[in-house]
């Protein structure tokens, strides 16, 4: 069931009002094998004909490779159109290497958003993450810094990734927080404890990344489909070993749901995580333009609270095998 922008439900996400459906970018440049260029610009340019607004990149998706290929779409369309995120605090080696570490310091919050900016090609960013914490640094400082990027024009909103209500909260206190994200999906409910209800209270956006569970979700993902060089899934714990095909088999029941609401597999799990707040966004990723639009037209899927009940109680979240990440990147995750 694939429905046009007009129907697609809208939120505040910092000082603007988007589509609550945007496009994590990250894959068009590393993690899920070999990718074309000119296939992402052509993607990216029907997303923006489908109505995306939200765009959301980092620094260290591709060692900036994701950035630059930002900046060079940004320029073929007028700025207004495009929300874009990106964040920094992840440091690669300099050889592009996945060994990392994290900066939280003034003086490399600065540098980071001199650099990204001028991959991006642009003056501004409308939302600025900090992609993890750096435990080493108070937030305060951190965020003090960020505040300082805000003052000077070239980031409109603050954002934190992957921290705790304690930690938001304190920040909030120094700045306001327009937005925090972390990863939410019918696999991974870990902020329904607290995080949530506290973005909510302070009228702070939710954005879910991996909303699909790195394409769990689908229900058509093959094991041989993550087998191809660059794709950096099986080294994930929930796709190591038989975790993949107990997984898989947690989610068939998703089909029955997608049948008798007229849409997809995917649309079900992304309209479940929408159901679950009116703060929550939701960033799914592709490359592909069949799912561009199907994701898109999730904002469209309504469900009812006792389908919202039925689905949650269907995917017993406890049965879940395998952690989110291997235990060396959790650093930073939840702090």
């Amino acid at each position: 069931m694939i429905e046009t922008r007009n129907t697609v439900s809208l939120g505040t996400l910092g000082k603007r009002t988007v589509p609550r459906v945007g496009l994590g970018c990250m894959g068009m440049s590393e993690f899920y094998g070999p990718s074309d260029d000119a296939e992402n610009l052509r993607v990216l340019s029907r997303a923006i004909e489908l109505g995306y607004v939200h765009f959301d990149t980092s620094d260290m998706y591709g060692n900036g490779a994701n950035e630059r290929l930002l900046g060079r779409f940004v320029k073929t369309v007028p700025r207004e159109k495009v929300f874009l995120a990106t964040k920094f605090g992840i440091v690669r080696d300099a050889d592009g290497g996945m060994t990392r570490g994290l900066d939280g310091r003034p003086e490399y919050v600065r540098e980071a958003c001199d650099r990204s900016l001028e991959r991006l090609g642009l003056e501004y960013v409308d939302l600025y993450y900090m992609h993890r914490r750096d435990e080493s640094v108070p937030i305060e400082e951190t965020v003090e810094a960020m505040a300082e990027l805000v003052a000077a024009g070239k980031v409109r909103t603050l954002g934190l990734s992957e921290v705790s209500v304690e930690t938001l909260r304190r920040a909030h206190k120094v700045h306001p927080i327009a937005a925090i994200q972390t990863e939410y999906s019918l696999l991974s409910r870990e902020p329904e404890a607290e995080l949530l209800l506290t973005c909510k209270e302070l009228g702070v956006a939710f954005v879910a990344y991996s909303p699909l569970s790195r394409g769990l979700l689908t229900t058509t993902l093959k094991p041989d489909d993550v087998q191809k060089g660059g794709d950096a899934r099986p080294f994930l714990p929930r796709f190591a070993g038989d975790n993949f095909n107990r997984n898989l088999a947690l989610v068939e029941k998703l089909k029955a749901f997608a049948t008798e609401k007229k849409c997809t597999p995917s649309q079900i799990a992304l309209a479940w995580v929408l159901a679950r707040g009116e703060h929550i966004h939701i960033i799914p990723g592709t490359r592909r333009e069949k799912y561009l639009i199907e994701n898109f037209g999730a904002g469209s899927v309504h469900l009812s609270t006792a389908e919202v009940d039925r689905i949650t109680r269907a995917i017993d979240v406890g049965q879940v095998v395998g952690a989110r990440y291997p235990e060396a990147a959790m650093q930073g995750i939840g702090r």
